[in-house]
């Protein structure tokens, strides 16, 4: 089900590449950085199956991210943060990952990537966040304010 997104939250999805994802394992809770590119109103990552955010993702698929602009005044805030579930993709669906990302990546195009990319890219698996309910921060709004969306 689609979560019907106004225009300026899709756009702060779009303009945005870097989200953090949070996760909870045998080690208690954790957070990483990682690029994504949107397919639909999911999120598409690769990580190393190795790293502690994934091994804790085998455990517990749920999840939640954030997304945020750095800004330096309280009014200028705008967020997204997201619930979720992830799962790792395989065939037709990592294709369509991988495609998509190198569109957003040209670092990681097939024949434009340096080797050390190539390489790295031969160790990661592809991720799908589904997002299940979403927040809209927008403090130009007034202070706290954020619209909730469900899927």
């Amino acid at each position: 089900m689609a979560l019907r997104l106004p225009p300026e939250t899709a756009a702060l999805l779009s303009q945005h590449h870097v989200m953090t994802l949070a996760t909870q394992g045998d080690e208690g809770p954790w957070a990483a950085a990682l690029f994504y590119v949107r397919d639909g109103d999911d999120l598409i990552f690769l990580s190393s199956p190795s790293s502690r955010h994934c091994r804790d993702l085998a455990l517990q698929p749920r999840c939640a991210a954030t997304i945020q602009s750095d800004a330096g005044d309280w009014r200028s805030i705008q967020g997204i943060q997201v619930e979720g579930e992830v799962a790792g993709l395989e065939g037709e669906e990592r294709a369509r990952a991988q495609r998509l990302y190198a569109e957003r990546f040209p670092f990681v195009r097939p024949g434009a990537a340096p080797a050390a990319i190539v390489a790295a890219l031969a160790r990661v698996r592809w991720y799908r966040l589904r997002i299940s309910r979403l927040y809209f921060i927008d403090n130009a709004r007034g202070f706290g304010q954020r619209r909730q969306f469900d899927a």
